[in-house]
């Protein structure tokens, strides 16, 4: 997949306020500092379409981007978020879960894992929600240039490992890197198949 439009939409709180256009969503999500903004622009092929921080919870809203004018990538906030209230906290959650839950043109989640640290809790934890919640997932291992290629397998094999404490089977994954545009082909590849797969179903 070429990409050859990359446009802001908004940014909203809650399901009513978003799109209403039936095009397909992909929601990206994953723990503070895990690198999100970087692959989003990776994927994009822009420099500047999620801004990068280098302080966690700079995303606070479903941020929507049509892609192709096509389908739309959605930015959520990160969770274990550092330094905001616990009010806020709630807030977000709740704000994540009813989007991840309700929102029917969602066509699959990305959860995005830092590639270079060992399996944590709390990115098992919320994968084991989108089980619970019935939501299509799969996982981009990010940072992949932070770890030397003999290294890589055995990283995805601790994550794996941990995984199937719970689940059968281990869902589609991709290994990417920001730094070295690693995985970028193989996501939109994967999120092209989704959308006709997509298309073929919402066709009356």
């Amino acid at each position: 997949m070429e990409i050859l439009h990359a446009d802001f939409v908004g940014s909203f709180t809650n399901n009513r306020q978003c799109p209403q256009d039936r095009r397909p969503e992909y929601a990206f999500i994953g723990r503070s500092n895990v690198g999100k903004s970087s692959l989003l622009n990776l994927l994009s092929g822009r420099k500047d379409l999620a801004r990068v921080s280098k302080s966690p919870g700079k995303t606070q809203h479903l941020n929507f981007y049509l892609l192709n004018r096509e389908w739309y990538l959605v930015d959520l906030p990160g969770y274990g978020y550092a330094k905001i209230s616990k009010t806020k906290r709630l807030e977000w959650s709740k704000m994540i879960d009813r989007y991840l839950s309700q929102r029917q043109s969602l066509c699959s989640a990305f959860v995005l894992l830092d590639l270079s640290i060992p399996p944590q809790q709390i990115d098992l934890d919320f994968i084991d929600r989108l089980g619970q919640m019935q939501v299509p997932f799969a996982l981009l291992f990010t940072k992949a240039d932070k770890v030397k290629t003999g290294h890589r397998s055995r990283q995805v094999q601790l994550f794996e490992e941990a995984l199937l404490q719970n689940w059968s089977a281990m869902p589609p994954y991709f290994v990417t890197s920001a730094t070295s545009r690693e995985g970028r082909r193989e996501v939109l590849a994967f999120i092209e198949r989704v959308n006709q797969q997509y298309q073929n179903y919402i066709q009356p």
